[in-house]
């Protein structure tokens, strides 16, 4: 009496069973995204990004020449005529105009801010 190997059952087989290569195959999803999807992400990412820079950059330009340390800079200590030209009211007046012109830009992109991409 020779007793032959068996095979487990299929249920106990951690792999799949071989598909008949004349049967249909099962509708397989994948993952793509719609290109104007993501390039509208890309849109809004970048305004974000902007208007975040222009914000920021604006009220720093703004407020920081009429700080001491726009006058205390070290990089002016050893410059005397360099620190009284940025210390006067004209530099420090044209710095802020900077900054409100930069602030404007910001809000003016973030009013302006649409989701059709330019051609």
């Amino acid at each position: 009496m020779s007793v032959e190997p068996t095979t487990p059952p299929a249920t106990t087989s951690r792999e799949a069973p071989p598909i008949p290569a004349d049967s249909p195959r099962p509708a397989v999803r994948t993952a793509r995204r719609n290109p104007a999807a993501v390039e509208i992400w890309l849109l809004r990412l970048r305004s974000l990004l902007f208007v975040t820079l222009c914000a920021t950059l604006g009220v720093l330009l703004i407020i920081l020449p009429w700080t001491p340390r726009w006058t205390d800079n070290p990089l002016l200590l050893t410059s005397p005529n360099l620190r009284d030209f940025v210390s006067s009211g004209f530099v420090r007046g044209l710095t802020s105009g900077l900054g409100i012109l930069d602030l404007w830009l910001g809000f003016w992109e973030a009013i302006h801010y649409h989701e059709n991409p330019r051609p």
